[in-house]
């Protein structure tokens, strides 16, 4: 584990400042509350780049590079379904050489870097955390796709980028972190041109959650400040803000309530039937990381807060779980929508 988690040790800075950035999450975002909703949205720059910046080392090591989920078939890997998952969203849009598409939150570049390989299609990948586009910068160009690939670091509420510069745009499990679903439709209307279309698969509530269940809005508080997520929408709400960007709304469904038998999105962080591969997401891999930061934590190897981050995602992953097994939740809620001539 220490090599895998070695990126959490090689900034002095980074390494000094973990225990007193964790403990300022909690406490303006944390509490019995699970988070003031308000100031998530008011502050999210800084809590968006505060919980990535102590949570990456930790999806790398226990996830990949492709921060998102997927279902996935009986006889799939798991690194398949990531690239299924991401290849149909470039699928959709068509994505092929000569188009230029824009990523909104594109993490440390993992689908960035399979989309452009896959479509041939240039990307630019946007992302406001300097940690994570430094990381996906230097995994392209080891990747050799220098060629297809910019970068802004800019929040995707306000690209750095001119009106209608766009072909086609797309979000995988982002814009469920904007504090403002028509706000960042609208940033997308803006910078596509006419006939331009968009695609994302965003994190949703469903039919199923009832807001007067004491459990299901345990899960939900718990999903967000574990998730670092001003609030999850109800598909009716993604869909009335698309329109109201002034998107054509072509197509909205939930992935995951239509996928065909197989091992649900949500089973990697269960673990049963997993391959050894896997174990690391898993709720048995979890606990083995924990007690493990535990005890470097107490040696001074790892540094101070690293079991507190870990606690924190536990608790994400915790109730994004049984938020999947009632079918009260989905990361997949796949809209595409098309900016009119």
């Amino acid at each position: 584990m220490r090599t895998k988690l070695a990126r959490i040790l090689s900034d002095r800075d980074r390494r000094e400042s973990v225990a007193a950035r964790v403990q300022d999450y909690e406490r303006w975002y944390g509490g019995a509350s699970r988070g003031r909703g308000d100031e998530r949205k008011t502050d999210y720059r800084d809590f968006e780049n505060t919980y990535y910046d102590l949570v990456t080392d930790f999806f790398e090591y226990g996830w990949g590079q492709s921060f998102h989920f997927a279902p996935r078939a009986a006889n799939e890997s798991f690194a398949a379904s990531l690239a299924r998952h991401e290849h149909y969203i470039a699928h959709r849009l068509g994505l092929e050489p000569g188009m230029t598409a824009v990523d909104l939150g594109c993490g440390v570049g993992g689908p960035l870097i399979e989309i452009a390989r896959f479509s041939g299609a240039r990307i630019v990948g946007v992302n406001n955390n300097a940690m994570q586009l430094e990381r996906a910068a230097r995994r392209c160009e080891a990747a050799g796709l220098g060629h297809l690939v910019d970068w802004l670091k800019c929040d995707f509420m306000s690209v750095d980028a001119p009106d209608a510069c766009f072909d086609a745009a797309y979000s995988i499990e982002a814009t469920c972190c904007a504090p403002d679903k028509a706000g960042v439709y609208g940033e997308v209307f803006r910078l596509l041109k006419p006939g331009g279309c968009f695609a994302a698969y965003e994190y949703c509530l469903t039919d199923g959650f009832d807001s007067d269940d004491p459990e299901h809005r345990r899960l939900k508080a718990d999903m967000e400040h574990g998730g670092a997520l001003p609030d999850i929408a109800r598909p009716h709400e993604v869909d009335e803000a698309v329109r109201s960007a002034g998107f054509e709304l072509v197509e909205a469904r939930d992935l995951a309530a239509e996928a065909p038998p197989g091992i649900p999105w949500y089973e990697p962080l269960v673990g049963s039937g997993l391959s050894f591969a896997s174990l690391r997401s898993s709720a048995a891999g979890r606990r083995v990381t924990h007690g493990s930061l535990w005890l470097l934590e107490r040696l001074g190897i790892v540094p101070r807060g690293a079991t507190q981050v870990s606690s924190l995602l536990d608790l994400c992953a915790v109730a994004l779980a049984e938020a999947g097994r009632l079918g009260i939740f989905t990361p997949m809620y796949f809209v595409q929508a098309r900016k009119p001539d």
